[in-house]
């Protein structure tokens, strides 16, 4: 059997690099070897894109293949006719032919239609959805337009600017506090994940402070009305015609789920299936691709919800175009539970690039 080359990008410039490298580690280590060559690409904090030849998924997990192993600089070429890794070794320039790139990028630079819109420039098939899908998922203040007309329930926000917060900031937190009538609220930057600048606010000052932490991050904040219910996450796999996993259930260890609760501490639980009713369930899944289709994902995204505790109503959260794929992350595990395999995920989301390109 010919083995396909398999470009793995990963790391990037955005707050979810180290997240990125753990993601990658866990592919790497479950990547078929025997159907693929895989060539780890790098890409430093700084923006710097390195070829990992000599560097074990371990040190891809803990950072240090940045200077504990081989690399050399690469990147991906926009030109057809390359169609694949630009290798700059001291011996002169190599080109590797790039069948798939797998863009193991969390974030700004890798999640938002960046490196999308490279690909399709070079025409190399590649895992996930497309450049309008994700950067319109990555903007949750677009998101929040699209899932609007849908008519997919979601939760009531106001959409805050770094220039008018700078300008008067108790106008802002009163317009807030106009538009959604009451605390507890959720303070979240448009273009971060990972729960990267997220604060939960019970007044005035805490919504101050959560802006201001927010705009460290992005020059738009939504502030989200909150929505007492399960966190549920939904685990959506297909280009035409997408199927949804059953839901899953974060229970946060902390007061809403931290990235340190995430990645860090690993204490929060995981519920496959999450505990809901099931008319829930099959709500709730629908209506994941009902979001999945509006936003045009093809390949894969994760898609969250809350599910009240007063009425079993499922509101509709946000929606993730390269969900985490650590260990603990909860994409592949719900993709496990309906019997696809970590390994059989891989092959069957490299396949789904390919068919997509094809057609």
């Amino acid at each position: 059997m010919n083995k396909k080359n398999l470009i793995v990008v990963f790391g990037g410039v955005s707050s979810e690099h180290d997240i990125s490298c753990i993601s990658a580690a866990s592919i790497l280590r479950n990547a078929d070897a025997a159907r693929y060559a895989i060539y780890p690409v790098g890409i430093t904090k700084e923006g710097r894109w390195l070829l990992v030849e000599s560097a074990d998924c371990d040190s891809i997990e803990d950072g240090s293949w940045e200077t504990g192993g081989h690399t050399v600089p690469a990147m991906l070429s926009p030109d057809r006719g390359t169609h694949g890794l630009v290798v700059l070794r001291e011996s002169g320039t190599e080109v590797i032919h790039a069948d798939c790139v797998f863009p193991v990028l969390h974030g700004i630079g890798g999640e938002d239609g960046t490196l999308q819109g490279l690909l399709e420039l070079a025409r190399i098939p590649y895992v996930g959805p497309g450049v309008a899908a994700s950067a319109c998922s990555m903007d949750k203040s677009l998101t929040k337009i699209i899932v609007e007309q849908e008519g997919v329930r979601q939760a009531a926000f106001y959409l805050a600017r770094r220039e008018a917060f700078e300008r008067d900031r108790a106008a802002v937190c009163e317009q807030a506090e106009r538009r959604l009538g009451s605390y507890p609220v959720f303070v979240k930057p448009c273009s971060e994940g990972s729960s990267v600048g997220v604060s939960k606010a019970a007044d005035r000052a805490s919504l101050e402070r959560g802006l201001e932490e927010a705009f460290r991050y992005d020059a738009k904040v939504l502030v989200e009305e909150f929505i007492d219910g399960h966190e549920i996450e939904v685990a959506v796999l297909g280009n035409s015609e997408p199927t949804a996993s059953v839901a899953g259930e974060i229970a946060p260890s902390e007061e809403f789920y931290t990235f340190e609760a995430k990645y860090v501490s690993g204490t929060s639980g995981l519920y496959i299936p999450a505990h809901i009713s099931d008319s829930a369930m099959e709500e709730v899944r629908a209506a994941a691709v009902r979001v999945y289709r509006a936003l045009g994902c093809k390949g894969l995204s994760r898609v969250d919800f809350f599910c009240t505790y007063a009425g079993d109503e499922i509101v509709f959260n946000e929606i993730n175009t390269l969900p985490g794929f650590t260990g603990i992350s909860m994409y592949p595990k719900l993709q496990e539970y309906m019997g696809l395999s970590y390994p059989a995920l891989i092959d069957r989301l490299i396949a789904l690039a390919m068919e997509r390109f094809d057609g």
